[in-house]
């Protein structure tokens, strides 16, 4: 289908054209999802989508369009720098919109829920194209993305106690990748984000969240070394997740039950990652 065609869609107030089937409709819009025109990918297919499953549209036909979703983060998976990125990164980004659907009207089953969390965890942990924006292309934003479908993952009734534990594990599992240029598009935001989304269901206790932010410190208080290699690679995307997480606990107006302790607990990693801070005067590093 042309571009003209889903222009005709959009001025029609995004209502569901009758004179194609719903499937050829949504195979051409999944198509575009991974096109390399941003008109075409960010500006057509992404709001007809969104648009149509928080309409319902999809309601008994959810689980299929989630699953073609999931089959999306698997195209071209361990390429970095190509076009493929965009098919993976938006194709997590209407699943988020998938699950969000479900938990707001209970569509799915729990099995399938938790199936689609391990596509995500997967596809996030093994993306090596953490391009934000790209000249030309638009956002291609796969961790951004991949974040955004955690907390949709989060906000699950089916996920309990140990579930979001893994989720708080893929995060930092993800902070901690070594990359071979640091986050700039405010991913290190959206990650904390999913973080607030667990914290805020109060079911992780301090004494899981105690070890799990010295994990995350212990790679961001990392030494200059000599070797060669940019030192803030190690922990740069640590250190500024740890701020952006501080700053949401901070300003949050729906603050988890753990944000006193948690506060306390935070701050203390950015004293710690951060030591010359702690006196006044104090000389910066290099």
């Amino acid at each position: 289908m042309s571009g003209q065609y889903w222009k005709q869609v959009h001025a029609s107030g995004l209502a569901v054209p009758d004179d194609r089937p719903l499937e050829d409709l949504t195979a051409d819009l999944t198509r575009m999802l991974g096109d390399p025109d941003p008109e075409l990918r960010e500006a057509t297919a992404w709001p007809v989508l969104v648009t149509w499953i928080g309409r319902g549209v999809y309601d008994d036909l959810l689980v299929g369009l989630g699953d073609g979703m999931s089959a999306g983060l698997r195209t071209g998976l361990g390429e970095v720098g190509t076009d493929s990125v965009l098919r993976r990164s938006w194709s997590a980004r209407v699943l988020a919109e998938c699950l969000e659907r479900d938990n707001l009207r209970s569509l799915l089953p729990a099995g399938k829920v938790l199936d689609w969390g391990d596509r995500i965890a997967t596809w996030l942990l093994r993306e090596q194209d953490v391009r934000g924006f790209v000249p030309g292309r638009g956002w291609a934003h796969a961790v951004a993305h991949g974040a955004d479908a955690l907390g949709a993952l989060a906000r699950s009734p089916h996920l309990g106690t140990p579930e979001l534990t893994v989720v708080l594990d893929v995060v930092a599992d993800r902070v901690l990748l070594p990359v071979d240029q640091l986050f700039v598009n405010a991913e290190p935001d959206r990650l904390a984000q999913a973080t607030m989304t667990v914290l805020r269901r109060d079911e992780v206790p301090l004494q899981v969240l105690e070890p799990w932010i010295a994990r995350l410190v212990a790679a961001a208080a990392v030494q200059a070394s000599y070797d060669g290699r940019d030192p803030h690679l190690t922990g740069g995307n640590a250190e500024a997740f740890l701020r952006a997480l501080h700053l949401q606990l901070a300003l949050a107006p729906d603050p988890p039950a753990v944000r006193a302790d948690l506060l306390l607990v935070v701050v203390d990693a950015l004293r710690h990652t951060n030591p010359g801070l702690r006196h006044v005067g104090a000389s910066t590093s290099v």
